[in-house]
């Protein structure tokens, strides 16, 4: 009877381990070719960035936890990264993406990025990270699906649409645009929208069928409202978070963010347009339409007019953001409750405020956090962190002069209150590499420590862009829970580039790999991390 019980135990455990091997997290493995190519998104030829000969970039389609190895040759004549918008490389800044963790891939080289998209789901983007690449193109979709033993809070969809919009120049290449930049002027005024890389697109989709859209804005300035005529767009996810399911007219998409709503077709059998227009400038009006095609269509496009929304204005465009909230009940990437965590009972470790501005430095336009302009130093700041290389970066307050390297240190588990305090008339986007951050408050007019009073601590979701409106202020909660050194950007990508951003180092002086991962074996060398 014993040495039966022993067999049946060794069994059991023969079992279990094979179970662990069978169970592991699947690997998809790509290979992508960057190159210049000719196409007229606006009817007019030029010069764009090309992925695989494709125009946006490929689809990256995967599951909840799926590790991502991706070869990249870089077939330019610039040094060029990927940056993976959104998706929050845990313990591994090491693979961002950004000129502060990574050195950039040469031309005629390579460079193979691995990382997991850890327990996450929704709807992501990638783009280009060097220079004003991404003017030309090198962007596209990242779209991460639940697990099969995780449920979603809605019906399987019938079909999956991903609209990748923004704004695009066809009179200045991206050289050309980054030139303006350099000798002191802002980005020009874009010159349209395009939606998928066109300006004109079909969709078809089957009557009384449901179809996901994920929305993204790709763009580098401007934000836009999208309608779907005469259709309601019900939300269900919001950059990872799953959200009440509300139902919209239209929707506002900022700089750098998506949504996804699921969209049902019960009109009448014809084609509606697909609309997405600029708000929040003062500049004339574009829009880019696309085509929803019902399958028993004659072809005929519905002649009521493709509505509209809030068309800039900002306390219709402050009280949709605010009807975003966490469904508390319902799951993310793991089966517990979105609402498990409960964020608003926890202390914050400190309030890092962040005002930016639009100074003229030594001459120039540049743009600034807390009246610092950002510097890419010769060294990526990882590599010199990690590599004990001095004289590259100071942290906070050793701060020094109009044009810095600007590095803000936290402690590993820290909860931090960021403010970001927009005193220009212009609406700003920022975003947080690594992370999501819980969108807590949104006011008018300067904040100040009884601001929070205002602020949601119950069902604010998580996101990792926010927008901050003219003249206004917006709060997030964010824990710091992965280790490395994470870009804090404005995702209008001109300003970006001219100094409005900085790094959060997020340490603990204890090595383990339970934290961060260590440096790759493939890492590539720059500035004084050379030999």
């Amino acid at each position: 009877m014993r040495s039966r019980m022993i067999l049946l135990l060794i069994v059991s455990l023969i079992g279990f381990w094979s179970g662990l091997v069978s169970g592991e997290d699947a690997y998809m493995y790509y290979t992508w070719t960057v190159t210049y190519g000719t196409a007229a998104p606006l009817g007019v030829p030029q010069q764009v960035i090309l992925i695989n000969a494709q125009f946006p970039g490929p689809n990256l389609d995967c599951v909840t936890n799926d590790n991502i190895i991706l070869t990249l040759i870089n077939k330019l004549d610039q040094d060029f990264l990927l940056t993976w918008n959104g998706i929050k490389q845990r313990k591994n800044s090491w693979q961002d993406g950004v000129l502060g963790t990574n050195c950039p891939i040469p031309p005629n080289s390579s460079y193979t990025y691995k990382f997991q998209t850890k327990d996450q789901i929704g709807t992501y983007t990638y783009f280009p990270s060097t220079l004003m690449h991404r003017a030309a193109g090198g962007f596209g979709a990242l779209n991460v699906y639940a697990r099969s033993v995780i449920p979603v809070p809605y019906p399987t969809p019938d079909g999956d649409f991903t609209l990748l919009i923004g704004d695009w120049w066809y009179s200045s290449t991206h050289k050309a645009l980054q030139l303006t930049l350099d000798s002191g002027m802002p980005l020009p005024y874009p010159e349209g929208i395009l939606i998928n890389g066109q300006n004109a697109s079909t969709l078809s989709g089957h009557p009384g069928k449901t179809y996901m859209f994920r929305v993204s804005n790709v763009g580098l300035s401007t934000s836009f409202n999208w309608r779907i005529q005469g259709h309601q767009m019900k939300v269900v996810e919001v950059e990872g978070s799953h959200v009440i399911q509300n139902t919209y007219d239209s929707i506002d998409v900022h700089v750098g963010q998506s949504v996804t709503a699921l969209v049902t077709l019960d009109q009448p059998p014809m084609d509606y347009r697909i609309v997405a227009s600029t708000i929040f400038t003062d500049s004339p009006l574009l829009t880019a339409t696309a085509i929803l095609h019902y399958s028993n269509s004659q072809g005929i496009v519905a002649d009521m007019p493709p509505g509209g929304g809030g068309g800039g204005d900002v306390e219709w465009s402050v009280e949709q953001a605010r009807s975003f909230r966490w469904n508390l009940t319902a799951n993310a990437a793991r089966p517990n409750p979105q609402g498990s965590f409960h964020y608003g009972e926890i202390n914050t470790t400190r309030t890092l405020l962040v005002a930016n501005s639009a100074p003229v430095i030594e001459g120039k336009q540049r743009y600034a956090v807390n009246g610092v302009s950002y510097v890419n130093p010769d060294t990526p700041l990882k590599l010199a962190d990690y590599l004990n290389i001095s004289g590259v970066f100071r942290l906070d307050g050793a701060w020094e002069g109009e044009l810095a390297t600007a590095v803000v240190g936290t402690a590993l588990h820290d909860f931090v209150e960021i403010v970001f305090q927009n005193h220009e008339d212009a609406i700003q986007t920022w975003h947080l590499d690594g992370y999501d951050f819980w969108v807590v408050g949104f006011g008018k007019g300067n904040w100040t420590e009884s601001s929070r009073e205002g602020y949601n601590l119950v069902d604010a979701f998580t996101r990792h862009t926010v927008q901050v409106y003219p003249k206004y202020w917006s709060a997030v909660l964010v824990w710091m829970d992965n280790q490395g050194m994470w870009n804090l950007r404005c995702s209008m990508w001109g300003r970006q580039y001219l100094g409005q951003q900085l790094y959060i180092r997020v340490y603990d002086p204890v090595h383990s790999l339970s934290n961060e991962y260590h440096m790759p074996t493939n890492a590539l060398l720059c500035g004084r991390a050379l030999p």
